[in-house]
């Protein structure tokens, strides 16, 4: 049997380190977002140089202004759906990033929250008689925190999901506008 002293300072020790656990997850998490974001963006300066170079070499190839415009305006397209790409690929990296942080985080609070309402129920045990409504009141209170905890968790989901849709939404407008643009142009000459 340990005593009330023992049990608050084995929780602390134990509240600290999965506080450490929960900065150390995080902290993964959040490197591997800036790796995937380091990769896309290495990926896109290179395809971009690479383009840029073919570009230059096609628009001074053109022979005439008619040539060198026309060659200019038949790019706008690819460009245009690279960019949706490199748009999809950032909210995809995104999103994944949240999803994954959201993951990691709430495993360890279930985890530290188990092991707190573990330490009331024995510190309840033990605790010295008149002291029933002082337990009854703290755990009122640890429910009532994690009833909050939860609706805060659905409610960054909901967020998290909404910014997503969002995100989603603008790049299929910007594509179905980049679609519609040639048609235009082609129309107008």
């Amino acid at each position: 049997m340990f005593s009330i002293p023992e049990q608050f300072s084995n929780a602390t020790k134990a509240n600290f380190e999965s506080q450490f656990a929960i900065f150390s997850a995080l902290t993964n998490k959040a490197f591997e977002g800036v790796e995937k974001l380091v990769d896309l963006n290495l990926t896109a300066a290179k395809a971009s140089l690479e383009d840029s170079s073919a570009a230059a070499k096609q628009l001074l190839s053109a022979k005439d202004p008619q040539e060198f415009f026309a060659l200019t305006a038949a790019r706008a397209q690819p460009n245009a759906e690279k960019a949706i790409a490199y748009s999809r690929n950032l909210a995809s990296i995104a999103s994944g990033t949240t999803a994954e942080f959201s993951k990691a985080a709430e495993s360890q609070i279930l985890e530290t929250n188990r092991k707190v309402i573990s330490l009331v129920e024995e510190v309840s045990k033990n605790a010295p008689a008149g002291t029933e409504n002082a337990v009854a009141l703290f755990k009122s209170a640890l429910g009532s925190a994690n009833a909050g905890y939860e609706q805060f968790t659905r409610t960054a989901k909901q967020a998290t999901d909404a910014i997503e849709a969002n995100v989603n939404a603008a790049v299929s407008q910007f594509s179905s506008a980049v679609k519609s643009a040639p048609t235009a142009n082609a129309t107008a000459a």
